[in-house]
């Protein structure tokens, strides 16, 4: 898979059917396989937490899922393919867990959201393998956590979806991953789980069409106003580093 570095994450420079392709071959696999996809808030966190860039750079597959790191990679003379929505990615996977023979395990959102998303898919494609559910609102360590992947395990999941928002689902993947006997995909993907069940709703195609999702969620959710900031640093930080980047390659 072709690599394109975004302010130091190394995206995969795919479309969506060729993301879904590709970890459908993953999935059949004998490794866990952990998949992430950061938006342009994200790479914004691992710009100023290199620890956290660490935790997303561990990734086997990374994702861009978001208009803001395609815009990103287009400044910086690298342009990737398309963004890759990671609810779009998730819903595919479930789409043809059945045909492809990879069941899918839900994990993440208030008591009760996953078995929603689970019915609510089921009823979309009767022909998916749901493997089991869990909400996210569990102690990421000790006694329950080790209960929630034993719970896994005891599924036949190939597929597991961690939807505990950013930067626990990134974190809890890594600290986990190679405890997953069965799995071979994880992937990280926020308020997914939401979506499916019908509790949340994606932006309108007129908002998706024209990049201005982020303006949906915030209208939506005008709590997210702090974290909206990271934006405008992302975007103006990218045209300085790719300033720094050029004057660097004139010495």
């Amino acid at each position: 898979m072709e690599k394109i570095n975004v302010r130091g994450i190394e995206f995969d420079n795919v479309t969506l059917p060729e993301a879904v392709a590709y970890l459908c071959e993953l999935a059949h696999g004998d490794a866990p396989r952990a998949v992430f996809t950061p938006n342009s808030e994200i790479v914004q966190n691992c710009v100023s937490d290199p620890e956290f860039k660490k935790i997303i750079s561990s990734a086997d597959v990374i994702l861009p899922d978001g208009a803001g790191v395609v815009k990103a990679a287009k400044i910086l003379g690298t342009p990737l393919k398309a963004k890759v929505p990671g609810v779009e990615v998730g819903e595919a996977l479930v789409a043809s867990s059945g045909k492809e023979g990879l069941p899918v395990f839900l994990m993440g959102g208030k008591p009760g959201v996953a078995e929603a998303a689970a019915e609510k898919l089921l009823q979309k494609y009767p022909d998916a393998r749901i493997a089991g559910t869990h909400h996210g609102y569990f102690k990421k360590e000790g006694e329950e956590n080790d209960a929630v992947i034993e719970k896994i395990n005891k599924t036949d999941a190939k597929i597991l979806f961690v939807c505990l928002g950013s930067p626990a689902q990134e974190k809890w993947i890594a600290s986990y991953r190679e405890r997953l006997t069965g799995v071979r995909l994880i992937l990280g993907l926020g308020g997914s789980l939401d979506v499916f069940a019908g509790t949340a709703k994606r932006a309108p195609k007129f908002f998706i069409k024209t990049n201005l999702e982020w303006f949906y969620r915030l209208l939506k959710q005008p709590t997210r106003i702090g974290r909206m900031t990271a934006l405008p640093k992302f975007y103006f930080g990218t045209w300085r580093y790719k300033r720094k980047m050029r004057k660097a390659e004139r010495r």
